[in-house]
């Protein structure tokens, strides 16, 4: 069976407003189990596709103050 995980997330939230896709993110990390990590990977991922090369060192700054 040849099932992308990657292409099923994005299917999943497409079309969600702002408030759904917070919920999402807020939901999958309060939640704390492992299964929701590829997901919030991958919406990481588009974040990361569709940001600028300064919002992206925005983001690895952030990432490295919250992980001293």
């Amino acid at each position: 069976m040849n099932f992308n995980l990657r292409n099923a997330i994005i299917q999943n939230v497409s079309g969600n407003t702002q408030d759904q896709l917070k919920d999402t993110i807020v939901d999958a990390i309060q939640v704390g189990e492992e299964k929701m990590l590829p997901g919030l990977g991958v919406l990481f991922e588009v974040i990361w596709n569709n940001a600028s090369q300064e919002e992206q060192k925005m983001m690895l700054e952030t990432l490295e103050e919250g992980l001293k």
